[in-house]
């Protein structure tokens, strides 16, 4: 068969039962509270065992630190059944005074970060991964944060080099067989809309913006995915830890990697009490809420341990009833065109 015709392997990979859940790979680049190799290594051995094929790692985590650890869990695993992510457009560079903290990050390596979307810099982005994660190829790669709350005033010229070099440069990778489906990582759903009215996606992460809490990307982006055919990972789905257990107003939990602001504090809350009558966790009724959109090929966890893997993955079977998501639209806390197991 001609290399041109060669069907693609898949962007992202259900378990090996079938579920739709893979292993994000922000905490085991330290973010917010330090994890030991040992225990990085723990995890990603034990998910795979349990059948985890989906890993999604960054730059940004840890300053390569998630890298690296996936790369030493998976190298010498049958690369042809597992699917594994990475971002680009943040370039690491060594300083022996960098701080050990950086970006919510703690006990990382020495380097510094920069923003490079030009064509070269994408290259390198790529090339760089690949080295730390001791690998020669990613499934899917995703433009990482390019929204106006990261880059503000300078956005729309980020914009615009997305559009003319990222991407492109993108594309070229994959020709060579570095890269396979291409996409973006981010937090804002407009953002990816702005893209798409210009370029073609295989493959989007979107974090945090279809939720249980929040599904501002339920009415235009998830619908435009599904028409367009492309591959949705769902990222965020306990909204930073808001979700991820009971919701305690006195614990001052997190929204959006900040403290929850009143309003989503209080439907928070609404929801907790929904799913108290129910005498189900919240964290499970989030992640089912979240696979149930058929939009969603995949939605990433971002476990810590091996007890936070095992516990979502309790989650996800679950028996929930039927009713909880019919009080739930009732009391308009869902959206009635939402998607429900």
């Amino acid at each position: 068969m001609p290399a041109d015709t060669a069907p693609k392997a898949p962007l992202f990979r259900p378990c090996t039962d079938g579920m739709r859940l893979g292993l994000g790979g922000a905490p085991l680049g330290n973010l917010f509270e330090a994890v030991t190799d040992g225990q990085a290594a723990a995890l990603l051995e034990f998910a795979w065992t349990d059948g985890c094929r989906s890993f999604d790692t960054a730059p940004h985590y840890g300053h390569g630190l998630s890298e690296r650890r996936m790369g030493q869990a998976l190298w010498h695993r049958p690369r042809a059944a597992l699917s594994l992510s990475s971002k680009v457009a943040r370039l690491l560079s060594p300083d022996g005074q960098a701080p050990h903290t950086q970006h919510g990050y703690v006990q990382i390596p020495p380097f510094v970060q920069r923003w490079d979307f030009s064509a070269a810099g994408i290259r390198r982005s790529v090339e760089d991964s690949l080295q730390r994660l001791g690998l020669a190829r990613l499934d899917a790669v995703f433009v990482h944060d390019i929204d106006a709350k990261t880059h503000g005033a300078d956005a729309p010229r980020v914009l615009a080099q997305v559009l003319e070099q990222s991407l492109p440069a993108l594309r070229a990778l994959e020709q060579e067989g570095l890269v396979g489906g291409i996409g973006l990582g981010v937090n804002d759903h407009n953002v990816v809309l702005q893209v798409l009215a210009h370029a073609d996606l295989d493959c989007l992460l979107l974090a945090g913006r279809y939720s249980l809490l929040d599904q501002t990307a339920l009415p235009h982006l998830l619908p435009e995915l599904q028409r367009r055919g492309v591959a949705l990972s769902l990222g965020g789905v306990f909204n930073s830890g808001i979700l991820a257990q009971r919701v305690d107003a006195q614990a001052q939990p997190t929204f959006n990697y900040a403290a929850a602001e009143p309003q989503w504090l209080s439907k928070a809350l609404r929801l907790q009490a929904v799913c108290d009558r129910h005498r189900v966790p919240i964290a499970a009724a989030a992640l089912q809420f979240a696979l149930a959109h058929p939009a969603a090929h995949l939605v990433l966890l971002g476990a810590r341990t091996v007890q936070q893997w095992q516990q979502a993955r309790a989650n996800a079977r679950l028996r929930i009833d039927p009713q909880l998501w019919l009080d739930l639209k009732r009391e308009g806390l869902l959206p009635e065109q939402a998607p429900t197991p």
